[in-house]
């Protein structure tokens, strides 16, 4: 029989087990932080019927969704989390409390051309609250207030959260009588950063038939700087002249006067009128992250208000707003550009109990009370040389060997040895114990990123 070549599939990532562990810390702190805002944990199935996950169908979706048959059924794997809530809230709508607030982490599939930092299975991290009929502003101000604590807990300060609102560009681009290519301005708009104003203009004259003049209104207009307040002053100038202008204006100004109550400073978010978020079921608050000192990197946390999840799946409205995370992509970023911090344990055990003896009941023992402490214990049983033993200690990067002889059983201590450092000394057990859980605290505070 042949031998397959072991092979990944090009756009799936597949971790070793140090950057495995970065990972899982990185999404525990996740979980905490959305845990500690009240949103519930959910976890919908990653296959779903064609139908349902393709309600609204064509464009991109339809050519990038990963669909198959199995007998009869016409299947496909999940591209989002979004259209999944949808589905849900509408199945499960008699069953639940309203505001909804959910929390998911899981795997969505695309089919697009793998490229760097781009993945074709990937991790997403998603909130959202859902309201039945309305939902208050004072949720999006909320959602930046939770993106400032998941990225200061992951251990990041240098980060701006940008806001916008898209009823103010839709109200603004109705004032200059261009409601119907609204859309196409947002997506063009959008794009600013990455090709720069110039080309932003061209792009609206020559493609999209936009007099000169409107352009450069267009461009001036989301080129209005200063500090925020400065900036809500400046559109205040616009008031009065469209209705919908005007709402996007209440409701933006609200959300940057909550945001403060919040606890997220001033220097970590800025009312930004180039953000207009791409996709057109956007409808009024929009939020893009950038890191301050990896521009190159674009944004790690993107999202917004919406005005109904489910329209394709019920009759009843449910807006929402919320934020999404591109995990993966983020853990690949991060890691190319050398923030992900070294310095945490990445072992797969915190303490590794080497027993000398061949009775292995003490050595069972003094793992279950590491165990019992919080401390991730391993208990070495092969039959291998010294040697082979430390070699398995250094591969694994464990923290601590705790050496386990006659002479320390009879005398009721520990020999454990520091691996980073090389110091060993004997401690009465109890005491060892203490030094490992001590360990396992200190190194769970340490950040998982390390800004440079």
């Amino acid at each position: 029989m042949a031998t397959i070549k072991a092979h990944t599939l090009s756009g799936f990532m597949e971790l070793l087990p140090a950057p495995q562990t970065q990972m899982e810390r990185l999404m525990e702190v996740l979980r905490s932080s959305y845990g500690v805002y009240g949103f519930t944990p959910l976890d919908t199935p990653i296959i779903e019927a064609s139908d349902v996950l393709l309600a609204k169908g064509g464009g991109e979706t339809e050519k990038q969704i990963y669909r198959f048959s199995k007998g009869d059924s016409d299947l496909s794997l999940r591209f989002d989390l979004t259209v999944p809530l949808a589905k849900y809230v509408a199945l499960h709508y008699a069953d639940l409390a309203f505001p909804f607030r959910r929390f998911q982490i899981g795997k969505v599939y695309r089919g697009e051309r793998a490229q760097r930092g781009r993945f074709r299975e990937f991790y997403q991290a998603d909130i959202d609250v859902i309201g039945d009929g309305d939902l208050d502003i004072t949720n999006d101000a909320e959602i930046p207030a939770i993106i400032y604590t998941v990225f200061s807990r992951l251990g990041l300060s240098r980060f701006q959260i940008r806001i916008n609102n898209r009823r103010i560009l839709n109200g603004f681009y109705a004032m200059l009588g261009l409601s119907d290519k609204s859309g196409d301005i947002m997506r063009t708009v959008d794009k600013i950063e990455k090709i720069g104003p110039d080309l932003v203009r061209a792009i609206l004259v020559d493609d999209y038939a936009i007099e000169g003049e409107k352009a450069d209104e267009i461009l001036a207009f989301i080129g209005i700087k200063g500090t925020n307040e400065e900036v809500l002053v400046s559109l205040e100038k616009y008031r009065g002249r469209n209705e919908m202008f005007d709402q996007g204006l209440d409701e933006l100004t609200t959300v940057a006067k909550y945001l403060g109550a919040f606890g997220v400073p001033q220097e970590n978010f800025a009312v930004d009128l180039t953000i207009a978020r791409g996709l057109d079921y956007y409808t009024g608050t929009v939020y893009e992250t950038t890191l301050l000192d990896h521009p190159e990197i674009g944004s790690v946390c993107s999202g917004g208000r919406y005005d109904n999840l489910a329209e394709y799946y019920t009759d009843r409205k449910l807006p929402g707003v919320g934020i999404s995370i591109g995990v993966t992509r983020l853990f690949y970023v991060l890691g190319e550009q050398g923030l992900l911090n070294s310095d945490i344990c990445t072992a797969p055990a915190d303490v590794l109990i080497l027993p000398m003896t061949e009775d292995l009941s003490e050595a069972i023992s003094l793992a279950t009370d590491l165990r019992a402490a919080g401390v991730s214990t391993q208990i070495y049983t092969e039959k291998k040389k010294f040697k082979a033993k430390m070699n398995y200690a250094d591969k694994l990067k464990v923290p601590y060997v705790y050496f386990l002889g006659e002479d320390e059983i009879n005398a009721g201590v520990v020999s454990c040895k520091d691996m980073r450092t090389g110091e060993q000394v004997k401690l009465p057990r109890a005491e060892a114990v203490e030094k490992a859980k001590a360990f396992v605290e200190s190194d769970r505070q340490k950040p998982v990123i390390c800004e440079k």
